[in-house]
C-alpha cells in the first residue's frame, strides 16, 4: 500500500458547484487513493489465476477484489488521516480533502476505520479468515508499522513499511488455496523488493517537499548517487527473485520471456539512472521519474506473465 501516483489528486471526483452528495462521495472516495488501489490490484488477480492453475471462480476473484479495496482503502484513509498535518504543508498533497477542509478529521478517521471493519468481515465471511486475516495485517502494517513508526523515524522507512504493500500477493493466493505456500513468498519478495526503486525515484523528484516536513526519505538524507546504487541493488535482487519462480513454480515460456524482458529493461533503467548520479547530471537529465513510470509497467507486465502462464503453459525444457 505504498505505491504512489504523483498525480493521485486527480483521482478526487467532483460534484456540481463543488457540493452536494456527489461531490463528498468523490472527496472520500478519493480519501481511499483509488490510483494506488489500482496497481495493488494487478498483483491480486494473476496470483489468483496461479493459485488455482487456470481461470479461478469469477465470484471469488470479485469478491476478494471488493475485499481488498476496501482494506486498502481503510489504510490510505487512516494514512491522510494520521498524516494531514505534514500534507498541508507539501505541494504534491495540498490539495487532500483533510487539508481543504472538505471532510473533517473525525468523519476521515471513522470512514477509515468502518473500512477496515466491513473489509475483514467481507473477506472472512465471503473469501475465507486466512485472507481476511492477512487483509487485516496489511492495515496494521502500513497504518502501525509504516505511517506512526517508520516514516518520520528512519530513512528505511518505504523498505520495512513497504511489506504492506506486498500482502495483496498473499491474500489472493490464500483466497484460493486457503493456504500460503512457498511461490506466493517469492511473489511477495518481488514486490518487497520493487518498492524501493519503484519509490525512491519520485522521492527524488519530491525531495524538496519530504525535506520541508523533516520525513527522511532516503534521498533527503543521502546523495543521491546513494540513492541509484540502493535502487540497483533492490532491483537486481528483485529481478533475481522473480526468476526464482521459474523453479519453484514451476513456470513455462511465457513468463520466462515477461520476468527476462521487463527485468532487463529496469535493471537497464536502474543502472542509467546511477550512470547519470555518479555524472552529478542535473535533475533534468536525471530524469528520476523515467524510471518511477517503467515501474509501474514493469510490475503490470510480469504479473501479466504470472496470470496468462498457468493458462496457456507451455514448459521449459527439463522443468514440469
Amino acid at each position: 500500500m505504498t505505491t504512489v501516483d504523483p498525480r493521485e489528486d486527480l483521482s478526487v471526483l467532483r460534484g456540481p458547484g463543488g457540493s452536494g452528495f456527489r461531490f463528498m462521495a468523490g472527496q472520500y472516495i478519493s480519501l481511499m487513493k483509488p490510483r494506488i488501489i489500482e496497481l495493488l490490484l494487478i498483483t491480486t488477480i494473476p496470483v489468483m489465476f496461479l493459485a488455482h492453475g487456470g481461470v479461478p471462480d469469477l465470484g471469488l476473484v470479485v469478491a476478494t477484489l471488493i475485499g481488498g479495496t476496501l482494506s486498502a482503502g481503510s489504510a490510505n484513509t487512516l494514512n491522510c488521516y494520521i498524516d494531514r498535518d505534514i500534507d498541508a504543508v507539501m505541494h504534491r498533497t495540498s490539495k487532500r480533502p483533510l487539508v481543504t477542509g472538505t471532510i473533517p478529521p473525525a468523519g476521515a478517521l471513522a470512514f477509515g476505520l468502518g473500512l477496515a471493519v466491513v473489509s475483514t468481515l467481507w473477506l472472512g465471511f465471503l473469501v475465507n479468515w486466512l485472507s481476511a486475516g492477512l487483509a487485516l495485517l496489511a492495515v496494521l502494517a502500513y497504518v502501525v508499522g509504516y505511517t506512526l513508526i517508520l516514516k518520520r523515524r528512519t530513512k528505511q522507512n518505504i523498505v520495512w513499511g513497504g511489506a504492506a504493500g506486498c500482502m495483496p500477493v498473499l491474500i489472493g493466493w490464500s483466497s484460493v488455496t486457503h493456504t500460503v505456500s512457498w511461490s506466493a513468498f517469492i511473489l511477495f519478495m518481488v514486490v518487497f523488493f520493487w518498492t524501493p526503486p519503484h519509490y525512491w525515484p519520485l522521492s527524488m523528484r519530491y525531495r524538496e517537499d519530504y525535506a520541508s516536513v523533516d520525513v527522511p526519505m532516503l534521498p533527503v538524507v543521502e546523495r543521491f548517487v546513494v540513492v541509484a546504487r540502493q535502487i540497483v541493488l533492490y532491483a537486481w535482487a528483485m529481478v533475481i527473485m522473480s526468476l526464482a519462480l521459474i523453479v519453484v513454480q514451476p513456470m513455462g515460456w511465457i513468463y520466462t520471456v515477461a520476468t527476462i524482458g521487463s527485468g532487463g529493461l529496469f535493471l537497464a533503467e536502474a543502472h542509467r539512472l546511477l550512470t547519470k548520479a555518479r555524472a552529478g547530471a542535473a535533475d533534468k537529465v536525471l530524469r528520476p521519474m523515467r524510471l518511477f513510470h517503467y515501474s509501474i509497467t514493469y510490475l503490470t507486465v510480469l504479473f501479466i506473465g504470472v496470470a496468462i502462464d498457468p493458462i496457456w503453459h507451455v514448459a521449459l525444457p527439463g522443468l514440469h
